[in-house]
């Protein structure tokens, strides 16, 4: 573990860090600190075989500092197993902002770029949850390790639609294994988080003439985006595990599936935006495939943003954007064949295909 900055000591000397580190496989975990503009961060990076670690940096009110440590470790971990199973020469790293983002500063942004220049290429970052576009530009200020830059300055811009086409390339895949057809007409689908991704992808679905339900924390979120896609059923904070729909597209916050949730859960499909949704991957991931729930594995078909930012290291356009995340429909039905012939969960079988690619890097 590593320090930059001067971050508070009882983290720093808390060995169950450590330990979670070991456990699921890190390399280092940096924790950033500055008082002049109020900054605090974690920087963890999972893994570098197949290239620099690459994660968006999130900022978000966490209830504790145990809290964000976690949320670091298991979203970098997520990231490596994304840029394995998408083909991309990339690792997985991840950064968290503790704080609340309505008091987010420009210069804020430019401390935590300093703070990743540091890193010297090991990890490059992009937006996330409570991080946009713009607030890339003052990142790049103090680093060039860093991507989403808004388009008319030569970057990829915001990765969301991005990740959304390629959740809605995960749900047709689905389908079409489920019920031998990509065709959604008809199909009742809740969205459960109507951020940018979420809303992204109403926009993609609604081309299908779906029945869409969706439900978000937020009152005015979830009536904005209702009045504005003109959809009738809709909720704020509701229990919304027992609603009875075809599909069910987990894009808020991680976590999402556990034990309770799962036996709740009415739906014949679970395919989503949302990082890390299974609280337990080897609980949830059988209790899911035990209950007849065709589940997406979420790093799988939410790889879109991460192809789409990648292509200005890699020097791609949109349009090659595009084909790179398409292709998330042939893989997420080869995970799911291999799902059924294993016997294994499609977590498992995608998890399994995204290590055996690190593997091989090593051994060559």
């Amino acid at each position: 573990m590593n320090q930059v900055g001067n971050y508070e000591e009882k983290i720093l000397h808390n060995s169950s860090v450590l330990g979670d580190m070991s456990k699921l496989g890190h390399e280092s975990v940096y924790f950033c600190n500055d008082k002049r503009t109020g900054l605090k961060a974690i920087i963890a990076i999972h893994n570098t075989v197949l290239g620099p670690s690459l994660g968006g940096v999130r900022m978000w009110n966490y209830n504790n500092e145990s809290e964000a440590i976690n949320d670091v470790l298991r979203l970098s971990r997520g990231m490596t197993y994304k840029a394995s199973i998408s083909g991309l020469n990339l690792g997985g790293g991840k950064g968290v902002i503790i704080g609340d983002q309505n008091n987010k500063t420009n210069e804020m942004m430019e401390k935590f770029g300093d703070f990743v220049n540091q890193l010297g290429g090991r990890y490059i970052t992009a937006e996330d949850v409570g991080i946009s576009p713009s607030d890339m530009i003052h990142v790049k200020k103090k680093t060039n390790h860093v991507t989403g830059i808004p388009e008319d300055l030569g970057g990829s811009g915001d990765p969301s639609p991005m990740t959304a086409y390629g959740v809605y390339m995960g749900i047709k895949a689905s389908a079409e294994f489920k019920w031998g057809s990509s065709e959604l007409k008809g199909k009742s689908i809740m969205i459960q988080g109507t951020g940018k991704v979420g809303e992204s992808l109403i926009g993609y679905l609604q081309n299908d003439d779906v029945e869409l339900h969706i439900s978000d924390i937020s009152e005015e979120r979830v009536v904005n985006v209702a009045n504005k896609y003109n959809i009738e059923k809709f909720n704020i904070g509701a229990d919304i595990y027992k609603y009875d729909t075809d599909i069910y597209c987990p894009c808020a916050l991680g976590a999402t599936l556990n034990s309770k949730s799962i036996d709740m859960l009415e739906c014949s499909i679970v395919a989503g935006a949302a990082n890390n949704q299974l609280e337990d991957e080897k609980i949830h991931g059988y209790q899911l495939l035990k209950k007849g729930i065709l589940y997406a594995p979420d790093f799988l078909i939410n790889s879109g943003g991460l192809i789409n930012v990648y292509s200005e290291i890699a020097n791609y356009n949109n349009h090659e954007s595009r084909i790179r995340t398409e292709k998330i429909f042939d893989t997420t039905l080869k995970i799911f064949s291999q799902s059924e012939q294993k016997n294994v969960s499609s977590h498992d079988a995608a998890l399994f295909l995204a290590e055996k690619r690190i593997l091989d890097k090593q051994k060559s």
